[in-house]
């Protein structure tokens, strides 16, 4: 069986080969970019590419440029890395369609066990569920979501979090077991990743955003 590839782009050649190091000690292909421009063009021209760590801040295509460039085509997985700790960074990043967001340093551990879970989660699609309710369809299969017989275009953080919704309908979650249960590792982060994604997925899903209620000071519950 081929090996999962990796794509690392980062200018600092230290930080590539410390990321590159701990994925290929997992057993994951590494291939690295020194740039945006060049992460750009791997990304295209290597076939089958699971998933995309890059950094923000790079000559050339940053990595925001790098980000939306490959949102025009692809779904896969993207990490993002920067050394800002800035929360509209980290906004922006997810608003952009980043499914995870690293400040460095980091934890060589923490970021092997954010891209396992992501792996996980994207290449998880045998067995998968099929969900219906009020005019919503997610097919946990074929990766996909219909609202009213629309489709919906969903990162995989947010189609993760719409099929933990309702899966569990009707019951109220805390940000802390929706953390648990639909990032899977231990989550060093706060509250706002949270909101942030389940505000981007109740504008994607229009009207029946409203489903997805706030219980103040404590999390969300889907109601249907």
């Amino acid at each position: 069986m081929d090996r999962i590839k990796i794509l690392v782009a980062d200018d600092e050649s230290r930080m590539r080969k410390l990321v590159s190091d701990f994925l290929s000690k997992e057993g994951y292909t590494i291939i690295e970019a020194a740039d945006g421009t060049e992460a750009v063009d791997l990304f295209f021209n290597t076939k089958d590419i699971a998933l995309v760590i890059t950094d923000v801040m790079m000559p050339g295509l940053d990595g925001w440029q790098v980000l939306k460039e490959i949102r025009e085509y692809s779904k896969v997985p993207v990490i993002m890395l920067t050394a800002k700790g800035d929360e509209r960074d980290e906004l922006q990043g997810f608003d952009l369609g980043a499914d995870e967001y690293i400040s460095k340093p980091f934890s060589p551990k923490i970021l092997v066990a954010r891209v396992d879970a992501l792996l996980r989660r994207s290449n998880a699609v045998s067995e998968g569920k099929r969900l219906e309710i009020s005019g919503i369809v997610l097919d946990e299969a074929a990766h996909s979501v219909t609202i009213d017989g629309q489709s919906v275009e969903l990162s995989f953080k947010e189609f993760e979090l719409l099929m933990y919704f309702m899966t569990n309908k009707g019951i109220a979650l805390s940000r802390e077991k929706i953390l648990n249960n639909v990032w899977n590792y231990d989550y060093f982060g706060d509250a706002r990743t949270i909101d942030t994604h389940v505000k981007k997925l109740r504008a994607k899903m229009g009207e029946k955003g409203d489903l997805i209620k706030t219980i103040w000071g404590m999390g969300y519950k889907f109601e249907a």
